[in-house]
Order: C-alpha cells, then structure tokens, then sequence
C-alpha cells in the first residue's frame, strides 16, 4: 500500500527561496539577469507545467531579474496557466507569428539593461539547449547593442542539483510508484510472453499505481544476458534462459524516477548470477561512498573497484549514474573525469554496469537522496540474488 502522495505543485515560498539564491550568485558573479527558455528552467523558477513544450512550434522565455520576480515573455495560449503561478509580470503574443515570434517583447525587457551595458546569463554549456530558432537569437542579439551574453550553465545547475524538502518528497513519491511496479512484475510477466507486450503491460501497472506517465521504458531479454539496454522492445517472446531488464522512468507532478531491474525466465546461469551479484555489492559500495564532501569521481572509483571483480574494462559505457529530478537524467555524472563534490539533498541515480560472458552486459540501478552519513535508498533495494521468474 503507497503512502498518500504528497501536495501538487509548490507553495510560493518554494520560488521565492529559489530565485532568491539566483538573484544571490547571479550578484555575485555581476550578472543583471537570467534568460530562461528551456523546460525545466522555465518550470523551476514559475511551476509553469504543461505537455505544450512538446510542441517545437512556439518558443517560451522567462527572465529573472536582479531583484524581484521573474518576467514571462509567453504565447498568449500559456497566458492563462501561467496567470495560476505567482509571477505578475506575463507578457503574450499571439504565436506562432515566425517573423517576430516574441523577439519585440524581449527586445523591450531588455533594453534597459543593454543600455547600461549589462550582463545577462544565458545557459550555453553541456545538455542545455537554445530553444528558439538561431535566426531569432541574432535578430535579437542585433537590437541589443551593448548587452553582454555570459555562461550561466553551472549557476543554474548548482541550483538545480540540491534538491529541497518539497522536491524530495515528490521524488520519494514517483519511485515508491516505480519500486511497487516493479514488484508486480513477476505476477504479470510470464515465458512466452512477447517483449513488447512486457513493456506494454508494465506501462499500464505504473498507472494504475499512481504514476501520470511512464514515458520511458526500455529494456532487453535475451539468453544468459543482454547486448544493449536502449533498443525498442520486439514480438519475440521471452524464453527460458533469458534475463529480462526493464528500465523505467516513471513521472508523478512532473518529477522522475529512474532505476531498473533484472529477472532470470525460468532458469539463471551461473554468469548472470554472478554478474547481479557484483552490481549489486557495487551499488552497496556507492551508497557507502555517497556522503557530502566527496565527488562524483570517488562514487565512480568505489563501484568501479567492485565491478573490476569480474569486468576491468574502466567503465567503458561512460558513466555509472547521474543526477534526478525534473528530468529523467541531470548533471552531475558518476564517472572519473567528474569532480562535483556531492552535497546532502542531491537527488542520484547510482547504475553500476559491466561486461561479462561473450558480449553481454548488465546494469543494476536505484535512486537515493545524498544523505549527512551516505546513500539513503528513494527506490525500494532490489533483491540480494537475481530473481527468478
């Protein structure tokens, strides 16, 4: 039985503290501003929440001001939803208009401090993305003389990486769902059964226990072990011999889980058996190394040096978990060339993987909040010993 899911949405204080500890380091760091035009972004600072972004047809912007609060520069369909969140200031136009999709608005908002020369943030580094056309940005770029452009990427991500009280409780929620999904597995899933259908049907019970969606899920079923873990399912029917991984990410009121888990069909070998059994002793070893003050590339090295038991590849997939929240995968990266410095409240993925037998792989993975003393588990720890189907 789940516990009762938490409240929807935030209270207002939660994006006044936010873009309180913005205005902070944008201070410090002698910024004027933030231009925001991403998703998460956009929904971080406003609880602006909607499937419209899947659309690439209209573009949304949100500025953070030095002080205050935050201005949308919006199509006038979002008006009225963003008119829910606690942002005051909510300029429209009627988009799409690809002659000037907005670029009039902002050019407005902004010269004021173009004339002052000043400078704004503007995400520009790794997994960020300039969510308007290029030809737009120049336009505006050209009627803004004097503003100066800078990387605001590791402001927006320091913020974004520690989670609060409130965003843990939703993601403690979502994985709860993921974890008693999962456990339904066994009574749903059966020899013979198609791949496809597995996945099908594990879309449909992570509803049923309460996920909004279950936008992400792959895995793999093949003898003794699998290949890859990214391709879309098959017909072909899951046969004795086989391990089945399903991985999933879950939604509930816009944030993830993200963990997996395998099963033998019938039978396991004495390779697979291994195999899960180093994972998750590694998993154990990230847990134990997931305390503040150490990095990225100490979790790395502790579930590495398990792994190195039976697979001295050096982690060659690149990266053995990540960050979580409102999207399925954040900064920063398990992996040895990333030095972040883990702080109590960050919200992992730890996903130990290896190679064993002739091309085949496996990757073990759960979800934990960073807690004063190392790991504490989101998703329920999965079974000591593969399970068997």
């Amino acid at each position: 039985m789940l516990p009762d899911a938490p409240e929807r949405g935030f209270a207002t204080a939660e994006f006044e503290a936010r873009t309180a500890r913005a205005q902070t380091l944008m201070a410090q760091q002698g910024l004027a501003g933030l231009l925001l035009m991403s998703e998460p972004e956009v929904r971080y600072f406003t609880g602006f929440r909607t499937l419209f972004w899947q659309s690439p047809t209209r573009p949304w912007f949100v500025f953070v001001p030095a002080t205050g609060k935050p201005v949308a520069v919006i199509p006038e369909i979002g008006a009225a939803l963003m008119r829910r969140s606690w942002l005051d200031d909510i300029r429209t136009w009627a988009a799409p208009i690809p002659e000037d999709d907005g670029i009039s608005l902002l050019t407005d908002l902004l010269a004021p401090l173009a004339a002052g020369k000043a400078r704004i943030g503007v995400q520009k580094g790794h997994e960020t993305t300039l969510r308007m056309p290029l030809g737009d940005w120049e336009r505006l770029i050209a009627a803004l003389p004097g503003l100066e452009i800078a990387d605001a990427t590791d402001l927006v991500r320091s913020l974004r990486m520690v989670k609060s009280p409130a965003e843990i409780e939703k993601l403690a929620h979502i994985c709860a769902i993921g974890s008693a999904t999962f456990n339904r597995v066994p009574d749903l899933v059966s020899e013979g059964m198609p791949l496809e259908d597995v996945f099908r049907t594990f879309r449909r019970e992570a509803l049923t226990q309460g996920a909004d969606d279950a936008p992400y899920v792959v895995g793999a079923a093949d003898q003794g072990g699998y290949a890859d873990c990214i391709s879309p399912p098959d017909r072909r029917p899951i046969t004795r011999g086989d391990v089945l991984m399903i991985d999933t990410g879950c939604t509930w009121d816009g944030y993830f889980c993200d963990f997996d888990r395998n099963w033998a069909i019938g039978t396991a070998s004495d390779a697979a058996r291994r195999a899960y059994d180093v994972l998750w002793r590694a998993t154990e070893a990230g847990l134990a190394a997931a305390r503040p003050g150490n990095t990225c590339r100490d979790l790395f090295q502790a579930m590495s040096k398990v792994i190195s038991e039976i697979d001295t590849s050096g982690g060659d997939i690149g990266r053995m978990g990540h960050g979580l929240g409102m999207q399925l995968t954040e900064q920063p990266s398990h992996m040895f060339g990333d030095t972040t410095v883990l702080s109590e409240n960050m919200v992992l993925t730890l996903e130990p993987c290896l190679n064993y037998g002739d091309g085949l792989m496996m990757v073990h993975e759960e979800n934990i909040v960073v807690g004063p003393k190392g790991g504490v588990l989101l998703s329920t720890r999965a079974a000591p010993e593969l399970p068997v189907i």
